[in-house]
């Protein structure tokens, strides 16, 4: 059975990733959506890395936004896909490449603890403000508060060096530039560019799954890399 893995980004959680899941598992893909937030990349990415290991077959593994970071540094995978997200390079961390637009620091709020959060208003427009109203406040209402320290994480490994890969530019991106995107898409064997915005699992998800899917039959298929 074909397999993929989804790994979220910061302040997210695998319910986000829900109709891109259901998609998925409803051609006979076997989906696992790894939950983050544990305190730290290392932690993150360990947490990933089980869920690979866990699989009979190398997975795609898709990444998205910080989760970038996180599968940068799994193993084990048979394709990596970076959807509006950080390939890292040896010492890089996203925060060491400035990955949070203006709008997106203006929308982190502190809190007491050292956690940050995102305010619900601002974070509608920054992360889901392509799609429709009821199915971006769904999504900012699944948003939780992430613990300090996650962006300037490193990773020990640098996987996409030897795993084929494929980034996606979501061009219409208000949380990471698309310019930076693009940047980072050079480090990738393919590149897509997608006219949407941070987030297109939310009211896109066709788009990720048919991704997904071809991927999939590409590397079935006896000329699949």
């Amino acid at each position: 059975m074909a397999a993929v893995v989804l790994v979220h980004g910061l302040y997210h959680r695998p319910e986000h990733f829900g109709p891109v899941a259901e998609g998925l598992r409803a051609t006979g893909t076997d989906v696992v959506v790894p939950k983050l937030h544990r305190g730290s990349l290392a932690a993150d990415t360990a947490a990933v890395q089980a869920a690979v290991d866990g699989l009979q077959e190398p997975p795609i593994v898709l990444g998205h936004s910080y989760g970038g970071s996180v599968i940068t540094g799994v193993q084990g995978a048979g394709h990596l896909v970076y959807l509006a997200a950080f390939v890292l390079d040896v010492g890089e961390s996203a925060a060491s490449l400035g990955g949070a637009s203006r709008e997106l620091q203006e929308a982190i709020s502190p809190g007491p603890d050292g956690s940050t959060s995102l305010h619900p208003g601002q974070a509608a427009g920054v992360l889901f403000g392509d799609n429709p109203e009821p199915l971006a406040a769904r999504a900012v209402g699944l948003l939780r508060a992430q613990a300090p320290g996650c962006g300037r994480g490193v990773p020990e490994h640098q996987s996409w060096k030897h795993t084929p890969s494929t980034y996606v530019v979501c061009a219409q991106d208000r949380a990471i530039d698309p310019v930076l995107q693009r940047t980072l898409a050079t480090r990738c064997t393919y590149v897509h560019e997608w006219q949407t915005g941070h987030s297109p699992f939310v009211g896109r998800p066709h788009l990720i799954v048919e991704l997904l899917l071809e991927l999939i039959a590409s590397s079935m298929s006896p000329q699949g890399s």
